[in-house]
């Protein structure tokens, strides 16, 4: 079952509303959203008063569930973090490590491509083959991977020998 995983976002029972994974939709409060409407939704929330640049991104996990996370802002602006990072976090902190899919969407003239923070954040938690999509609010979107975000991505194979 998919479930939208936003703080604050709950039925009136206090669960996560859920559908089927037939359909891809995720159900929050009776309003049917994808991973693009939760990513959309989400960047409203962004903390960026000092770029006005708002990111939202929503991956689903192994599971189904759905978490999102919108880029937060710090006056000291290295202590920010992104969209993609809050999503990843949130998703380990409900005890889940492996990702599906994401989306990622903000207000620019071309689709929004992750850091290179997050693309490795993406790779560790995805497999080179998991579809990411990157989006602007004005509907341009482009599908690529995590592969091909990074290639040659760095990984635990790297460390075997430590």
């Amino acid at each position: 079952m998919l479930a939208l995983h936003v703080p604050g976002a709950f039925t009136p029972s206090g669960k996560s509303a859920s559908v089927t994974n037939s359909d891809q939709m995720i159900k929050n409060q009776g309003i049917a959203m994808s991973l693009k409407d939760a990513a959309t939704a989400v960047r409203e929330n962004a903390h960026a008063p000092y770029s006005n640049f708002k990111v939202g991104a929503a991956i689903r996990a192994a599971s189904g569930t759905v978490y999102v996370g919108c880029n937060v802002e710090n006056v000291a602006y290295p202590e920010g973090t992104c969209a993609e990072a809050g999503a990843i976090a949130a998703m380990v902190a409900a005890g889940e490590t492996r990702l599906e899919a994401a989306y990622v969407i903000a207000d620019c003239p071309a689709p929004i491509p992750p850091c290179g923070g997050c693309r490795q954040k993406l790779a560790e938690f995805g497999a080179a083959d998991v579809q990411v999509t990157l989006a602007t609010t004005d509907g341009l979107e482009r599908a690529t991977t995590i592969g091909d975000l990074l290639p040659g991505a760095f990984g635990a194979d790297h460390m075997e020998r430590s």
